[in-house]
């Protein structure tokens, strides 16, 4: 596993991070991603059939070709996140983060006792044994939590959320904060663009970085959260990237011949 990886430096140190998304379950996608030059990778177990077998070898291949693996959990479950810590990933996104207590929880399940409750073990993460020491070195202080913002309850609790050690930034979920806002998908509704303000706003405060995901590949987009002040940037999923660019081949294609 890679311990010299600055990722958490550059968020603590407020720098523009890009990401991508995975949903597919093939190293293939993950050594791509990485290639490409991502500063970070999140492999999707929420929303996906990647299982903890297949997410371990995306963690090994994003790790050794230079990237930083994350995880996004299906739960702020502490087993699971064990097992993916173990298997090399940098850090987590901890989805439907509502309060301190769940933000606590997440660190604490990543981190080693005395500052967490992690069981401890040997596996690729400690090189199998050999680099235990400076793994116990490393999660202590480089181990990264990324709480998802996604229901309208986290938003009275934002400033709490985001004050607990550990927590390194945040990411919003558009689709379930919509949700709970009783307006599904609807997000030019003011009271939507409201809690992204809102949530933007806590961000600013504790100084930590704001994220979003950026589901179609667009550059303008891109260019506009930036301007907006998100700083953990996630542009697109391996899924929307293949749609996206076959479809615009046939269309292409179809155009040309006629």
């Amino acid at each position: 596993m890679n311990l010299k990886h600055n990722l958490k430096s550059r968020l603590r140190s407020g720098a523009a991070t890009l990401g991508s998304w995975i949903t597919l379950g093939h190293p293939a996608i993950g050594e791509i991603a990485a290639r490409a030059g991502f500063d970070w990778t999140v492999v999707d177990l929420e929303h996906s059939t990647i299982d903890i077998k297949e997410a371990g070898e995306l963690i090994r291949t994003i790790d050794l070709c230079g990237g930083a693996p994350l995880v996004r959990l299906t739960s702020i479950d502490p087993d699971l996140i064990k097992r993916v810590m173990d298997a090399g990933a940098h850090g987590i996104v901890a989805p439907m983060v509502n309060s301190a207590r769940d933000a606590e929880l997440a660190v604490a399940a990543v981190r080693y006792a005395p500052a967490g409750f992690r069981g401890v073990g040997l596996a690729r993460a400690q090189e199998y044994g050999p680099g235990f020491a400076d793994y116990l070195a490393w999660q202590a202080t480089e181990s990264i939590v990324i709480v998802q913002i996604e229901h309208r309850d986290a938003i009275e609790q934002l400033d709490a959320i985001l004050a607990v050690d550990g927590v390194d930034g945040f990411i919003i979920g558009p689709y379930d904060l919509s949700c709970s806002l009783g307006i599904p998908g609807q997000f030019d509704r003011p009271e939507f663009q409201d809690a992204m303000q809102r949530i933007l706003a806590a961000g600013a405060r504790s100084t930590k970085p704001a994220g979003i995901h950026i589901v179609e590949p667009d550059l303008q987009a891109l260019r506009t959260r930036l301007a907006e002040g998100y700083r953990f940037i996630a542009y697109s999923v391996d899924i929307r990237v293949l749609d996206a660019v076959f479809r615009s081949g046939v269309a292409g294609f179809k155009e040309i011949v006629g």
